[in-house]
This record gives structure tokens, sequence and C-alpha cells, in this order.
């Protein structure tokens, strides 16, 4: 396989060797910078569309969001299965497979954005209809707003695939500049569609669509042109590829599928209590991942960390950087959830929120963001399965919390508590499943360690 670029900058497995703590904390600072500057430029995208002063298109971001985060879902899966097969073989020595396989995963990447982005185009007012009883002007509005964003999902995949590609080779730096690019550029868009072309709430998804294609260039440069990582994709070797890839792609997308079939469900029993529900659900979605950035990167960047380890067989270091992970995670989230808690007069002024819906956005910084707090060791669980070689238990986690942890506990709390019950029910079934995804995450190293020990 012979890579685009002749000049591959990173040559060894780099997170191999010194402490595991310095590489999960510098892999997650550099990713949560890129990241949040996405998730800050999505809110701020939010408060520019509640300046228009209509509730119904705040709810119509809202129901647009959810059906995107479908696609987005999808894209993570993969870059997880792209990043963890190439920085498996980076761990093991075998430059040219990982080549390989980088070429193999953008091909893969590519030709699935396409199909899901047709697909969630020619269904989405049936998903609005139907599954999210949309109505009125905010029904409207979201299926023109999902016309203009879906078609840029594949330059999006792409993109996000190549970010991973970077942190797979240890390049945190670049990977960092993917994300940051893009929020970058969108937060320069989002004004001067929204308010200087005066395309209202629609300029906030052409802005979308440009940063789509950012993303698509930077994370290109530093993946081909930087590391040379990436080997010129061949049909043979795309087809052979195509089963080892989406053996931890399937189940990371299946697995990742289910936090917004969650968010659909959440967003269908709310949608009941009125618009002003929704515009509070849509609020407390751009809250949360900028509130909670550095989870997601935490998420994210351990990957490479634990599949580099596991491909040169120290499981003593696997096991080390996992907790330290977890203890990284829900040290931050208690420190998100205090800022969050002060910051509630300040949040429901600037996103306009009156009556119940600044009644159910002050519920949620006070008390339904402690959900995070297990959300947080399902993630970083869910990140070691879908790295160590059991994706499966992924699945099986994030299904069991968007089945059995959502579907009974909203509908229970919100029938006889309402909307904040419905998050508190949340929270409880995030309980269940995120302590014992944690649990188990324990067990998998342990077998991998006796595995490896008696091989």
């Amino acid at each position: 396989m012979t890579a685009v670029s002749a000049a591959p900058r990173v040559q060894r497995a780099v997170f191999t060797e010194g402490s595991t703590l310095r590489h999960v904390a510098v892999m997650t600072a550099t990713g949560s910078v890129g990241l949040m500057a996405i998730f800050v430029v999505d809110l701020l995208s939010l408060f520019y569309v509640s300046l228009l002063g209509d509730q119904a298109l705040k709810a119509a971001v809202g129901y647009a969001s959810q059906v995107l985060f479908l696609s987005v879902a999808i894209n993570i899966g993969l870059t997880i299965a792209i990043s963890a097969t190439t920085a498996r073989a980076l761990g093991a020595g075998d430059r040219p497979g990982a080549q390989r396989l980088a070429a193999s995963g953008l091909a893969t990447a590519a030709a699935t954005a396409a199909l899901v982005a047709a697909g969630l185009f020619a269904l989405r007012g049936a998903i609005l209809d139907d599954v999210m009883h949309a109505q009125g002007p905010a029904r409207e509005v979201a299926d023109k707003f999902l016309a203009i964003t879906l078609p840029a999902n594949v330059p999006f995949a792409v993109g996000m695939a190549f970010s991973g590609l970077l942190r797979a080779v240890g390049d945190a730096r670049r990977a960092m500049y993917v994300t940051l690019a893009g929020g970058l550029v969108t937060a320069f868009t989002d004004p001067l569609l929204i308010f200087g072309l005066g395309l209202g709430v629609y300029g906030a998804a052409w802005a979308a669509v440009i940063s789509r294609f950012v993303f698509l260039g930077v994370g290109a440069y530093g993946a081909i042109y930087v590391h040379g990582l990436v080997g010129r994709p061949v049909r043979k070797a795309v087809i052979r590829d195509f089963a080892p890839i989406m053996g931890i792609g399937g189940p990371a997308i299946l697995a990742n599928l289910a936090t917004p079939a969650a968010a659909v469900y959440t967003t269908r029993v709310f949608s009941d209590f009125g618009e002003a529900a929704v515009a509070a659900i849509a609020i407390t979605d751009r809250l949360v991942p900028v509130a909670f950035g550095v989870i997601f990167a935490l998420t994210g960047s351990v990957g490479p960390v634990l599949s580099q380890n596991l491909g040169a067989k120290l499981m003593g270091r696997v096991r080390r950087a996992l907790t330290e992970s977890f203890l990284l995670s829900i040290g931050y989230v208690l420190a998100a959830w205090a800022v969050l808690f002060l910051a509630t007069p300040l949040i429901v002024f600037a996103f306009k929120a009156e009556g119940d819906s600044a009644r159910f956005l002050s519920f949620f910084c006070a008390a339904g963001v402690s959900a995070w707090l297990f959300i947080a060791c399902l993630f970083v669980a869910n990140t070691a399965f879908n790295n160590l070689g059991f994706p499966v238990l992924a699945t099986a986690f994030n299904w069991g919390r968007a089945t059995l942890g959502t579907i009974p506990f909203v509908t229970f709390g919100a029938k006889y508590w309402g909307v904040e019950g419905g998050m508190m029910g949340a929270t409880a079934g995030a309980a269940v499943f995120g302590l014992a995804a944690a649990a188990t995450a324990y067990w998998v190293t342990a077998r991998l360690a006796r595995r490896i020990k008696t091989a």
C-alpha cells in the first residue's frame, strides 16, 4: 500500500510509553478545545435564533437536531471503528496495514454517510409527523432545515473520520484543528447568514453545511499530507477490510444510535406538554455538549490509548488508563454541574425562556443534569468495550439504557410529575446502566489480561 504522502511524521506507538494519565489528559484537553468550539457555536446559533423572537423557531431547531443526531451517531460509530483498527495496527508496528485500513475506513464512511443522508432526507417528513408529533410552523421549519443540512452528512462523516485518524496516530493537536476550524467558520457565518443576509433560521442551516466542508479539508490535510497515514483506496482492500472495520463499527453504530433514539423518545413524551417543553429541550440539548464537551472529548481520546496498549499487550496500562478516565470524568461532571446551577439565571435570560420553558430549564440545571454522573461512566465503559474487542457490550448497555433505562422511567415520571419527573426518570435509568457498565469494563480488562498471560 503506497501512501498519498511520502513523509509520515509519527513512526511509533506513542501511547505505549510514559504516563497514561498524561496521555489521557493531553488528548482530552486538545480534543476538548475543538469540540467545545463546535458546541459553543451550536449554542450561539440557537441564541441567534432566539433573538428572532419566535418560540416555534427554537422548537423547530430542537426537532431538527434530534433527527440530525441520528446521522451524527452513525458517523461517530464509524470514526470509532476507523480510529480503533488503525491505532491497533500502529500499536502492533504495522504501519502499511494502518495505511490500508485508514483508506478502506474512509471509503466505508463516505458510502455509509451517503446512504444515511439519503434515507433520512426521504423519511424526514414521516419522522417529524409520526415519530416526534411535530406540528404547525415548528414542523415546517424543521423540515426545511433538515432538507438543507442532511446532504452535507458525507463531508461531515469523512471529516470526522480524518479527525479520528489523527487521534489514532497521536496527533492530538491537529485532531483539535479539525473541529476548531469548523467551529470558528460557523461562528463567523452564523450571524452573517442569519442577520446579515436575512436568511433567518435557515442561515444557521447553511452555516452548518459550510462547516462540514471545512471539517473535511482540514482533516484531510493533517492525515494525508502531514502524516501520510492514508493509503490509496483499492476496491479489493476496501471489500476485505469491511468486515474488521464494521466488526467494530457495526456494534459501535448500534450503540451510538441508542442515545439519539432515547432522545427522540424523550422529545416525543415532552412534546405532549407543548412548545414550551420542546423549546426547553432544544436549549438543554445545546447546553449539554458545551457543559460536558470534555466528557465527549475524553471518551473519544482514550480509545487510541487503550487500543495501542492492547496491541502492545500492556494490560496494566490499559487498566490504569480506564481508571483514570473514570475519575477524570466524574470529577469534571461535578464541577460542570456546579457551574450550570450557578449560571441558571443567566441561561434563562440569554435564551429568552419564559413561563414553563424557564421552569423546565431551571430544573434541568439544578437536578436533571445529575444524570451525567452516570452517563459519563457509561461513555467511558463503552469506549473501553469498542477498543478492547467487546463492541457488542457497548451496544447492549447503550440500548439497555435507551429502552429499559428510558421508556419506563421517563414515561412513568412524566405521567405523574410532568417534565421534571421525566428528567429525573432519565437520571434513574442512567444510574442503573452506567454503574453496571463501569463494573463490566473492569471485568473485560481482567479477562483480557488473563488471556494474554496464558497465551
